[in-house]
Formats: structure tokens, C-alpha cells, sequence
């Protein structure tokens, strides 16, 4: 049985702006969920608790016996998955994906089911404690794909143990979550906790529909498992990344005006600086980088330009080196508007938590995903840099884990398609976890 705080919160981030929804609420929340955590804190479980849990839920015919017939499901599975990864749902357009799912979920018999504003298609299967343990798929498509959609001759199709056709690659992870879900029902298992299972939507732009799914259940999550593949990697720590845009203004004019100030020497003068200053405090241990990418502004060789813009990518295991990145940059920019009289301004672009729980290496969570994927085969790879829907917990300290793997091939191209055993395989880590730490 999972406890909720087997690891204790890290540092709170100060990063402004609106993209960032956790902010607002992560100062008031640290205080609070600190105190829920002291006492469980004391008893946080060993190497030994995974394969404990594993062995116990095992031993249970019920679960053998859905394990057997998950491989029967495999057919319906794969057809399931020709037609909702066929579905167009580029990040921000997914409710008629969403749509689909919950009818799904209808079908299966889960609980609660609803699709809301975000839109989030989510189903639970109830328990009797009170609290929950938080399963969640990504809904949305990269744009990229949606257009390769559009372009198809036909829609997503069965080819032996593969799903050829865009849309099908991520999609195959809800289809595996369902398919667990079903299994579950099916066994006749009561769980003691909740299990919520949700396919989440924007996670490509914002993490939009995970941020709302924390705000649902920050107060009875005991964790969150963020389903992206079989369970070949198992990340429990998460990178925080923030894109910010620095924009600059200057007055404009005709070359023949000429003279400064002159937008672009800001932005250059502040882009040298940036990146002469950046190679002392990049570390490749923490992951701890920072870059520009992108540097634009006029559109013609003869008028001076009345505004421009650079990116800038500030990333790090270490949220709080990612504050004092931003602080040490807006001192940066206030130092070269001085010089040179051009206004800057950093614009948030995607503002990505990212946090580490110490201890949570050795929690059950992270230990029984870690079981379950030895006894379906797989050595796993452990990671602490998590980049995904699961980064939005643990950047509030919160327990999270994100199962990785292949699932398939040439995603975001014409030819991506899904992998069928790989996608059964995620379906029985799923059903095992929520056997194993459902209670």
C-alpha cells in the first residue's frame, strides 16, 4: 500500500508569470503539505517494499488471471487504437478525442465519468479510504502529426502486431490504460484507494490539462503515475525548463535617420552578455543549461526596427538554480537597457515545474514499478529528469513516476506507428500497479 508522503517537498520555486500555473498557489501549499507529511515521513519503506508489493498482489489468482487475458485483448486493443489515435486532436483540440475515451470508459463501467473544460476524459474506479492514486495518458498530438492526419490517405490501420498510421504512437498509451482498466474491472478487485485514471489534454502546450487534474486532487493524491510507455525507463525526478521570450523595443526609423538607440544592439548586446556569462554556470551533473536559440527582429535592409525578440531556455534538476538563473538574467537586462536605451522584457513561453523528493528513490512506488517491470522482462533505467505530464506534482513535492518505453516508431511523421506487445505490456505494468498499490 502506498503511503503519500514517502519523500518530503524540495524548494519553492519563485518563477513569475502566468504560464506557470502552480506558482500561485506553491507557497501556501508547501506549508500545508509539510505538515501532512512529518509523520509519515518516519516510516519511509525500503528497497525490499516493491517486490513485497508485487509478490502480494500476485498471489492472488484474480490478478493472474486478468494478467492472462490482457494477451487475449491484444486484438481489440490494437483495433481500439486504429480508431481513437485516428481521431485529429493537435494540444488544445483533443474534445472530440476526449469524447471518445469517456464513452470508452462509459462501456468498461468505470465510475465518474466526465470530460471537463480542459478537456480531460476521467473515470475512476472507487475505493473506500478516501484517498487516491492518480493514472494519467496524454490525449493531445503534436501539431505536426494533426496535419499528417489531415493529409492520410485513409485512416490509422492494423498491420499484423503494428497500428500503421499518425496519431497512433501516443495514443497507444490511453488504449493500454483502458485496457488495464478493463482487466481491473473485470478481476473483480476492490481497491482500497481510489484509482482516477486520466487522459489528460495540452500536455505538447502548458500541461494545461495536468495542472487542472492536480488542482482536483492535490488534497487525496497519494501519487500520480504518468503513463508513457512499459516501464523500459522509470523516471522519479522531473527537470524544471522555462522558455521565456525577451523581448526588446527601441523607436524605429529609416536608415537614412539612422544612429542609435537601436533595437538590435540591445538584443545583441544582451544575447553576448547571456552567453558569456552562461558557461559558468552550466553543469552537465544537474542537467543545468542555458541557450538562445532564437534571435529576430526587422523585416527590411533599410529601417531601423521598432522591436525584436530572442528565446532563452534556462533548465535544471535544481529548481532553485533556475530562479537565481532568472534573477542573475533580469539583472542582466536591466544592465544593458541602461546602456543602450532600449527596452527588455521577459514574456513567459512555457514555465515547466520540475522538482526532486529526497528518499524517493527507495519509496514503494518507485520500487514496485521497478519490480513489476523486472517480472515483465525489462531492466529498467532509472532517472531523476523527467520531462512530462508528471512534472507538474512533483514540482509541488508531490509523489510522482513516469513509466517510459518505446512505443512504436517514426513518431510526428506519416509512416509513425504503434508497437501492439509494447502497448500490452504497458497495459499489464498499469494493471499491476494499481493491484499492487491500490490496497
Amino acid at each position: 500500500m502506498i503511503s503519500r508522503a514517502q519523500g518530503q517537498q524540495g524548494g519553492v520555486s519563485s518563477a513569475p508569470g502566468p504560464a506557470n500555473l502552480a506558482n500561485s498557489s506553491r507557497a501556501l501549499g508547501a506549508a500545508t503539505f509539510a505538515l501532512l507529511l512529518v509523520l509519515p515521513l518516519l516510516g519511509v519503506p525500503g528497497p525490499a517494499a516493491g517486490q513485497e508489493a508485487l509478490e502480494r498482489a500476485l498471489a492472488d489468482t484474480r490478478v493472474r488471471a486478468a494478467l492472462e487475458g490482457l494477451d487475449s485483448r491484444s486484438g481489440a486493443g490494437a483495433r481500439l487504437l486504429a480508431e481513437i489515435g485516428g481521431i485529429v486532436s493537435p494540444s488544445g483540440q483533443e474534445h472530440d478525442r476526449a469524447e471518445r475515451v469517456a464513452r470508452e470508459m462509459r462501456r468498461m463501467g468505470l465510475s465518474q465519468v466526465r470530460v471537463d473544460g480542459s478537456p480531460n476524459a476521467m473515470g475512476v474506479i472507487p475505493g473506500r479510504s478516501g484517498k487516491a492514486l492518480v493514472f494519467v495518458s496524454t490525449l493531445d498530438d503534436l501539431a505536426t502529426v494533426a496535419e499528417h492526419q489531415r493529409r492520410a490517405p485513409g485512416p490509422p490501420r492494423v498491420e499484423g502486431d503494428r497500428v500503421v498510421g499518425p496519431g497512433t504512437n501516443t495514443s497507444s498509451i490511453t488504449v493500454a490504460m483502458l485496457m488495464a482498466v478493463e482487466a481491473y474491472l473485470e478481476s473483480g478487485l476492490e481497491p482500497e484507494h481510489d484509482l482516477v485514471f486520466a487522459a489528460v489534454a495540452q500536455e505538447e502546450t502548458g500541461l494545461v490539462g495536468m495542472h487542472a487534474l492536480l488542482n482536483e486532487y492535490r488534497d487525496r493524491a497519494l501519487g500520480f503515475v504518468d503513463i508513457l510507455g512499459d516501464g523500459r525507463s522509470i523516471s522519479y525526478g522531473a527537470i524544471s525548463i522555462h522558455w521565456w521570450r525577451v523581448e526588446g523595443e527601441g523607436p524605429p526609423g529609416h536608415s537614412l535617420g539612422g544612429g542609435l538607440p537601436n533595437v538590435n544592439l540591445g538584443l545583441a548586446r544582451a544575447v553576448d552578455r547571456i552567453l558569456s556569462w552562461a558557461p559558468g554556470v552550466q553543469d552537465p551533473a544537474q542537467r543545468t543549461v542555458v541557450n538562445v536559440a532564437v534571435l529576430r527582429s526587422g523585416d527590411v535592409f533599410n529601417h531601423k526596427p521598432a522591436s525584436g525578440w530572442f528565446s532563452l531556455d534556462l533548465r535544471s534538476l535544481d529548481r532553485g538554480v533556475v530562479d537565481r538563473m532568472e534573477e542573475e538574467v533580469r539583472s542582466i537586462l536591466a544592465a544593458v537597457s541602461e546602456e543602450t536605451g532600449i527596452a527588455l522584457r521577459m514574456e513567459p513561453v512555457q514555465l515547466t515545474p520540475g522538482g526532486q523528493i529526497p528518499g524517493f528513490r527507495d519509496s514503494e512506488v518507485v520500487r514496485t514499478a521497478e519490480a513489476v517491470s523486472r517480472f515483465l522482462g525489462l531492466e529498467p533505467q532509472l532517472g531523476i529528469a523527467g520531462s512530462s505530464n508528471m512534472n507538474v506534482p512533483l514540482g509541488e513535492g508531490m509523489p510522482a513516476i513516469g513509466l517510459g518505453g518505446s512505443r512504436g516508431g517514426e513518431r510526428g511523421s506519416p509512416g509513425e506507428w504503434a508497437d501492439v506487445p509494447a502497448m500490452v505490456r504497458a497495459a499489464k505494468h498499469v494493471f499491476l500497479l494499481a493491484a499492487a498499490l491500490g490496497g
